[in-house]
């Protein structure tokens, strides 16, 4: 298998760049009114959500901090192996904090129960979940997201952040993978 994808693989925008923008200044306003005198922790899922989470930050007026952790469930397929495991842990203890998890996408759910429980064990002061992406119909129940920028349907995406084996990460919109991985 060759990671070496042809940018005429994903010429197909399903969210572009300025709707992207304007999703995310609305998100930071909701975000600031729901957290008004407890600044979140925002905990970004690597590698995926960074650029989400570097614009959602800029868009919240509260003094936020940040902390990262990075999961496999993908490697460089473009289907979940189902099987989820921590690669970097956070620095910063949860524990009282009231947390907001930063996701690029949610699939099927699976990553996004097993963060869940993982952070619940560690007893923040609340915990909610962000997610620029939804892709519709696959997850087999409701992944109860407090804040979600856009539902897509269930296509393969890259740009602004997401990937297929490390490549187009920096596209600056999102846009339907054609390709095979």
């Amino acid at each position: 298998m060759s990671n070496e994808y042809d940018l005429a693989e994903c010429q197909e925008v399903v969210v572009s760049a300025e709707r992207l923008q304007r999703r995310i200044t609305e998100l930071g306003a909701q975000i600031t009114a729901d957290y008004q005198g407890r600044p979140p922790l925002l905990v970004g899922v690597l590698k995926g959500a960074f650029m989400f989470m570097s614009d959602l930050a800029r868009a919240i007026e509260l003094p936020v901090e940040f902390d990262f952790m990075a999961v496999a469930s993908y490697g460089n397929a473009t289907k979940t192996s189902g099987v989820v495991r921590i690669v970097k842990d956070l620095d910063i203890d949860l524990g009282g904090r009231d947390v907001l998890l930063v996701e690029d996408i949610i699939d099927s759910g699976l990553t996004l129960k097993y963060l869940r429980t993982n952070l619940l064990a560690r007893q923040p002061a609340s915990l909610e979940v962000c997610a620029l992406l939804v892709r519709e119909g696959l997850q087999e129940s409701d992944p109860d997201l407090k804040y979600v920028g856009f539902h897509i349907p269930p296509d393969f995406v890259v740009g602004y952040g997401l990937d297929v084996a490390e490549r187009f990460r920096n596209l600056p919109d999102i846009r339907r993978f054609t390709g095979t991985a």
